[in-house]
């Protein structure tokens, strides 16, 4: 899920002779852009020009729990099959919800702030507040749009629409780190609009929300506030203080961090499914169901009900905004690598925040699926586009106009 995939493909940590500066070795040396920070999302370092930058493998311990977290897709998968045949598996989860799930995404915005270091996101504001900003903007106009249209064009019913507005209204999902790293985007530029915007969120979503989805149900705007604030701004901070307080423990930690919220986010995921199962076959006609058909037949079948319009929806969301995105950044004049970035933290949402607030603000539990079903299909458009940018070039790019304010 969006917000602990982030943490997972690490690149190698570099190492050189001083500490006091970092950076990321962009595909194209001249034009990297030097940052004063440590951020262990990415492993980015900034590094003087005439400074050698040499590269220590992690240990295999390490890289077999990073290999063990990029497996989320399976995990989300099994876990899901699971759900679906035995939904009392995960009633001890279901049964305790909504605590249950914001305790959950809480522990993965704790991770998030262990690995944030306040000071140097405030530095890079300062030095870069352009591309920050628009990127910001964007991900709370284009993608909130973009719900409210794809659920009226499709007709869908209430609770699934609010689920959807409410996914498009979340903040970026850190997962864009990953991503931008595998397209070779600006990853600084994504890691500070991922932290802006989920900061933001205590404000923004809750009067998104309010506004595009009033008109399907009452929304609480100060509950909804209050739950994020609770969920995902309280624990980051808490993990940056004991980033700060405890940096020997800390550092310990990290390399189980990713794994551990994989797992959780994979937890929240099948419970959410397995909270819908009635509701999800219903939705699915008594043909599909049958034994006498192909595999082709009960695919398509499943996708012509209400199920396959969530899926739909989902996927015309997150596509539209990887589209658009980039569109807006390129007519704004910005560099290739930062249409990459602002595209990527557009498109990808944090689901985690949209399936607590729907299980605690919402008496459907359809009003969640949403969030569920992009937890997979998100990732997996993502890291498609990410790995297409990844034979790109961006420094080909010879028509974009750098943001002077931007260096």
């Amino acid at each position: 899920m969006s917000s602990s995939l982030s943490l997972l493909l690490s690149p190698p940590k570099p190492s050189i002779q001083s500490e006091s500066t970092r950076s990321y070795p962009h595909p194209n040396p001249q034009s990297r852009t030097p940052i004063s920070a440590t951020n262990r999302f990415t492993g980015i370092r900034s590094v003087p020009e005439n400074r050698h930058l040499s590269i220590e493998p992690a240990p295999r311990w390490e890289a077999a729990l990073e290999t063990a977290a990029s497996l989320y897709p399976v995990y989300v998968a099994g876990g899901a099959v699971a759900a679906w045949n035995k939904p009392a598996a995960f009633s001890w989860v279901v049964e305790r919800a909504p605590a249950s799930y914001s305790l959950a995404v809480g522990f993965i915005m704790f991770a998030m702030g262990l690995t944030l270091e306040l000071r140097d996101l405030l530095e890079l504001l300062m030095q870069r507040p352009l591309s920050i900003l628009f990127g910001c903007a964007a991900q709370y106009t284009i993608m909130p749009v973009l719900g409210m249209l794809i659920s009226k064009s499709l007709g869908l019913s209430p609770p699934l629409a609010v689920g959807l507005i409410l996914l498009a209204c979340c903040p970026g999902g850190t997962a864009s780190n990953v991503v931008t790293l595998i397209a070779q985007g600006d990853v600084p530029l994504s890691i500070v609009m991922t932290t802006c915007t989920t900061l933001a969120a205590v404000l923004l979503t809750p009067v998104l929300v309010k506004v595009l989805a009033g008109t399907f149900v009452p929304v609480d705007a100060l509950k909804l506030s209050i739950s994020t604030l609770q969920v995902v701004v309280a624990p980051i901070l808490l993990g940056s203080y004991f980033q700060r307080k405890f940096p020997s423990a800390v550092k310990s930690l990290l390399p189980f961090a990713p794994l551990s919220a994989i797992l959780v986010t994979s937890l929240i995921t099948c419970s959410i499914v397995s909270e819908n199962v009635a509701f999800l076959k219903a939705s699915i006609s008594a043909g599909a169901l049958a034994s006498d058909i192909s595999l082709a037949q009960r695919v398509q079948a499943v996708l012509s009900g209400e199920l396959g319009v969530v899926i739909l929806s989902v996927v015309l969301l997150h596509s539209a905004g990887f589209f658009v995105g980039y569109l807006s950044a390129a007519v704004s004049g910005f560099k290739e690598s930062q249409r990459r970035a602002i595209s990527i933290e557009v498109g990808m949402q944090n689901s985690s925040l949209g399936l607590v607030l729907a299980s605690t603000h919402f008496a459907s539990p359809v009003v969640a699926l949403p969030s569920a079903i992009s937890a997979v299909l998100m990732n997996v458009l993502g890291s498609s586009l990410g790995f297409i940018w990844r034979h790109v070039d961006p420094s080909s790019d010879s028509n974009a106009v750098d943001k002077p304010i931007d260096k």
